[in-house]
């Protein structure tokens, strides 16, 4: 009996949720996603330690002030981290737009470019990057532009459907809607327990997925952020999922049947929405979950991007003494 693993790679692209080379190599997934936590993590191994020294000689040739030389080197062991996954993947590799500038949308665009450039210059072209924005008004607009210009997006930090359809106005080519981190919540407000079934992130991408089915909108769903295999099985052909390494190990190892749950032929239908700025903010603002998980987020996202850059300045000031 094929495994579980086998099951959904037939039903769904899967991505995996990690900077980690070894499970990339072992697992084989499609595409992999980043962000500032999984850049951090990987940095951290042994396997980046020569790129490490690379960036910060790199850093200690430049001119500029600290903190500017500061950002430059922990953009460039961004990178190094996503090349690595380029090279180990067929697909694409997603790349975070700094935490901090998610309420800003002409320095998201212009972050973008300097990402997409520093690939370049590495030999890896757009095709092969997606520009990862938090799915704010801002970094929605962001999107926007980008993919005007031929740069596809990956909206993150997903929530609420108002969310998912701005997303999809915008032409965003994925949205990654979260799953456990909804879950998370509910758990705490209501502290109760949800079978798969009943998960509200997995009635929440189920319900997105439908929308985007019944009006025919091309922007990938990507299910993102699970807890636990069930809420995976729940979500079986998505678009796409993006699965952390023991997730995906334990999907490996189970080798009973996976039953299909997501179909375009099977969604009910749903009416049209209209999402313009005003109606965006609003409905968020009457989703407790979503603008306190969205916030919440970006915060966290935020301070690992600031413990990035404090392991460069201390190694820069090592390397400089």
């Amino acid at each position: 009996m094929a495994s579980k693993l086998e099951q959904l790679r037939s039903m769904t692209t899967v991505v995996a949720d990690t900077g980690d080379i070894e499970a990339v190599a072992r697992l084989k997934p499609v595409d992999c996603t980043t962000n500032p936590t999984i850049v951090l993590k990987a940095l951290g191994t042994p396997m980046f330690a020569d790129a490490v020294d690379e960036a910060v000689k790199w850093g200690n040739s430049q001119t500029g002030s600290s903190d500017a030389v500061v950002a430059a080197v922990a953009d460039r062991l961004a990178i190094s981290v996503g090349a690595a996954l380029v090279g180990l993947v067929p697909g694409r590799v997603s790349t975070e737009v700094d935490a901090d500038l998610s309420f800003d949308t002409k320095a998201s665009i212009e972050k973008a470019h300097q990402i997409i450039a520093a690939y370049k210059d590495r030999g890896i072209e757009r095709d092969r990057i997606l520009i990862k924005l938090a799915s704010t008004w801002e970094g929605i607009r962001a999107a926007e532009v980008l993919q005007k210009e031929g740069i596809d997006c990956n909206l993150t930090l997903l929530f609420n459907k108002a969310q998912a359809v701005a997303c999809a106005d915008a032409g965003a080519f994925l949205i990654s809607p979260f799953v456990g981190r909804i879950l998370d919540w509910y758990k705490k407000s209501t502290g109760k327990d949800y079978t798969p079934e009943e998960d509200p992130g997995v009635l929440s991408v189920r319900d997105i997925y439908a929308y985007y089915k019944t009006h025919g909108i091309d922007t990938i769903v990507m299910g993102a952020s699970f807890r636990n295999t069930g809420e995976i099985e729940a979500l079986a052909g998505c678009d796409r999922l993006t699965i952390s390494p023991n997730l995906l190990d334990e999907l490996e190892k189970d080798t009973g049947t996976l039953t299909r749950k997501l179909s375009p032929e099977t969604v009910s239908a749903q009416p049209k929405l209209d999402i313009d700025e005003k109606t965006f903010r609003w409905m968020l603002n009457e989703d407790a979950m979503a603008t306190e998980k969205i916030a919440e987020g970006i915060r966290a996202f935020a301070k690992d991007l600031g413990a990035l850059r404090a392991m460069v300045a201390q190694r820069l000031q090592r390397a400089a003494a």
